[in-house]
């Protein structure tokens, strides 16, 4: 989203430049009543979405259950009680990642990776003070072995979901080094810093000019102007994936499984295989009847395309 209008990205810039990081963002600036700030839809303005689905996973969770229906009642829920000496029936966002009141919220944030999008073992060893954290804040009401379980749980959840992306990725990744993927990067309008490497190669993995750039350079996830190959692979990954990983953290079978969970994984991989299939069988039937293929011209041009940042450093810089 770095290189779309102002517009396009209303809902980014609203959570990660004007509100990030202020005492107002969670207290109210018309309020400022910690009673307030202590209650879990207090967070729901900035995290929740399909990239980072935490109030729907807490919401639609055990957890966020028994918040909702509770919620109204002091003998349950007393907000006028400090974060240190709460006693709720149940916790709330507030109640697990800032625990006792400790403000440094990332200190008991469960995003050991990326929200779970990295390919990382995150029962290894360099996760261990984590984890037993966690099994700090998680056995006030469960033992820890119950805690150990659920954290192992949704380990097992993670690696599942990483065998689906990394075929979804080969399968595209395949088409790319083939050449039948269309279009191409070299076919497509320039991504934000001016270039045309391929958007799944992210980070400093480029290994050869065949993805589009030189090694060492990296790509950016695209949602658009990209094959809907690419854009699937990013959806399975950047939403199904995060789904996966929330709903576990958060208690939220649901989310994990069916609502475009490890199932929206399973389908979009089916997708992506069968628009593989049928690129490859369109390249073959092609190159049997003499047929060289020519890019259509909307997918680098337009007065849409134009308002990105990548057209502009290319045309004035």
């Amino acid at each position: 989203s770095i290189e779309r209008p102002p517009g396009d990205t209303a809902g980014c810039t609203f959570c990660h430049t004007s509100s990030e990081e202020r005492c107002s963002t969670c207290h109210q600036r018309h309020q400022f009543d910690p009673r307030v700030a202590r209650r879990a839809e207090q967070c729901k303005t900035c995290h929740w979405g399909k990239d980072h689905r935490d109030w729907e996973a807490y919401d639609i969770g055990l957890h966020g259950v028994v918040y909702q229906v509770n919620k109204w009642k002091p003998e349950q829920f007393d907000f006028s009680k400090k974060l240190s000496d709460a006693d709720y029936v149940g916790p709330t966002c507030q109640y697990c990642h800032m625990r006792g009141g400790h403000h440094n919220v990332q200190r008991f944030g469960t995003v050991y990776t990326s929200m779970g999008m990295s390919m990382a073992d995150r029962g290894a060893p360099i996760w261990n003070e984590k984890r037993d954290r966690w099994v700090s804040v998680c056995d006030d009401c469960h033992s820890p072995r119950f805690a150990r379980e659920q954290l192992q749980a949704l380990d097992e959840a993670v690696k599942d979901a990483g065998l689906k992306y990394r075929e979804t990725f080969k399968v595209a990744e395949d088409l790319l080094l083939d050449g039948v993927l269309d279009p191409m990067p070299k076919d497509l309008c320039p991504d934000w810093s001016g270039q045309h490497l391929w958007s799944l190669k992210i980070g400093a993995y480029h290994d050869g000019e065949a993805y589009g750039g030189k090694t060492g350079e990296s790509g950016e996830f695209r949602m658009s102007n990209c094959t809907d190959v690419e854009r699937l692979c990013f959806e399975s990954v950047g939403y199904f994936q995060t789904y996966i990983y929330k709903g576990m953290a958060h208690g939220s079978w649901n989310d994990a499984t069916y609502s475009d969970g490890s199932f929206g994984m399973d389908r979009w991989l089916v997708n992506v295989k069968q628009n593989a299939s049928r690129a490859r069988r369109l390249a073959t039937l092609e190159k049997k009847a003499g047929i060289t293929l020519q890019p259509e011209e909307f997918w680098k041009t337009g007065e849409w395309l134009d308002e990105l940042t990548g057209p502009y450093i290319v045309k004035n810089h």
